[in-house]
């Protein structure tokens, strides 16, 4: 087996579990501190209303991705299972569909991306005196999403095959590629926010290139042969199954948060760059919570294409404790370190204050966070994922927008106070984790995988 790759079905679950986490942990940081170092430049080079167009982005960015890098996942889940299965056959069909589909994915993203742009901006209320850098900055990002996309598609084939670590190794190279661009672009060259952008769509165009690369090259069934690349029959269907519920449930949190995000719109440009600089901290705290929820995700998968039951509820126990405590940990970091990290996107007073009321409202429960995440890990990974589609579209979409409407009017009243929004975080989190827990130990989601391999033999 070459170096990198691995089954999770043998040997101590929590060294698995940890040692697929933690490279993941590390190369999310990496794209983080690219992400951060974007708005640093950008605030500190350019202005609020700037660091306002640019860290707004993320809800309208996985509004239009999220949908396809959910579909992703999905796939990710079936070259897990037949990778612990040893099925090879069925991997190398699973790979190259997936590569099928993302290449047409990004081909209409970037026409969907660039031309819808202002609409959507302008249902999002976007300040008049944002609108025109917001513009740039998104068509510019879509322009290039075709490289995002191929990014994503091999790095989740990575990882559903126990390699975390080729994934860490591109994004480091991205992730310093991204920073000496920002710097060159944008604080040397003068582009403003088009060369913020550019740099993100070079940087991930590097990644993705490395990525395929890499997959080229392999010598395991997931390796990549270009003239294969098409919609093996069947394969298709058994990715969407799976990959669809994982799609809507993310354009479904993302279409929440346009919505909360168009009400921070409203408190005006210095509410949205405060709120957006917490965004790209709050980054750094999403990162046991994506690294766990990944690792769970694929050794549940490989266990149990490999039946081995025995091993799947240990690993769910302890990935999630992990994951929830991590992250409550970093909560209370950024809590007491919040204002001086805003400062440092922006000293404006009031960016700092909106900022850090947004922070000190939502970090002290990121265990809630963390734990719904780790548990739809864990379900998809057993084939179950319109569980987390469900619970999150009625917990974080209908639930949360429900609130904020009959909360929080827009335009807001001069009294209202703009925690009363950000509390909206908390509590859907909170009834988040009660269903999943009620799922858990009420629902037999441990034989999903044997159920449906008894239905595709029949």
């Amino acid at each position: 087996m070459a170096h990198g790759t691995g089954r999770m079905t043998e040997g101590s679950i929590p060294r698995h579990i940890v040692s697929f986490a933690l490279p993941v942990f590390l190369g999310q940081l990496f794209q983080q501190l690219y992400n951060v170092v974007d708005a640093l430049v950008v605030g500190n080079v350019l202005g609020p209303e700037a660091l306002a167009a640019v860290t707004s982005s993320g809800s309208l960015i996985f509004l239009l991705v999220g949908m396809f890098n959910g579909i992703f996942i999905g796939a990710g889940v079936v070259v897990s299972q037949y990778w612990g299965a040893r099925d090879e056959e069925h991997v190398f069909q699973a790979v190259h569909t997936m590569l099928a589909f993302g290449l047409i994915a990004g081909a209409v993203l970037t026409g969907i991306g660039v031309a819808l742009t202002p609409t959507i901006l302008r249902w999002m209320g976007t300040p008049e005196e944002v609108m025109p850098n917001s513009v740039l900055y998104f068509r510019i990002y879509f322009g290039g999403v075709l490289t995002i996309i191929l990014y994503n598609v091999s790095n989740g084939i990575f990882q559903a095959v126990g390699d975390s670590r080729h994934p860490l190794y591109f994004l480091i190279v991205s992730s310093c590629t991204n920073v000496l661009l920002d710097l060159l672009l944008v604080a040397v060259c003068g582009f403003g926010i088009a060369g913020a952008a550019i740099a993100t769509v070079i940087s991930q165009g590097v990644s993705a290139l490395l990525g395929l690369r890499r997959l080229h090259h392999a010598t395991e069934a997931f390796r990549l042969d270009w003239k294969k690349v098409r919609f093996h029959p069947g394969m298709l269907g058994q990715i969407l199954k799976m990959g669809i519920p994982s799609g809507v449930q993310n354009s479904i949190i993302s279409l929440a948060n346009i919505v909360v995000q168009s009400h921070i719109n409203s408190f005006g440009a210095l509410a949205m760059a405060g709120s957006g600089a917490y965004a790209k901290v709050e980054g750094f705290g999403f990162l046991p919570v994506t690294s766990f929820s990944m690792a769970l995700t694929t050794f549940i998968g490989q266990n149990l294409g490999a039946r081995r039951h025995d091993r799947v509820k240990k690993g769910a126990r302890f990935g999630v404790l992990a994951c929830a405590c991590m992250s409550e940990l970093l909560g209370l970091l950024i809590y007491w370190l919040i204002p001086t990290l805003i400062a440092a996107f922006n000293d404006t007073p009031e960016v700092i204050a909106y900022g850090t009321l947004h922070a000190r409202t939502t970090t002290l429960f990121y265990f809630l966070l963390a734990f719904s995440h780790a548990m739809a890990g864990v379900f998809r990974g057993a084939g179950k994922s319109v569980v987390p589609m469900t619970v999150m579209m009625v917990c974080w979409c209908f639930i949360r927008v429900t609130y904020i409407t009959l909360a929080v009017p827009m335009p807001p009243l001069p009294d209202t106070d703009i925690r009363t929004l950000f509390a909206c975080y908390p509590i859907t989190w909170t009834l988040s984790s009660i269903a999943f827990t009620v799922y858990y130990f009420k629902a037999d989601w441990l034989h999903a995988y044997d159920r449906a391999q008894e239905a595709r033999a029949a």
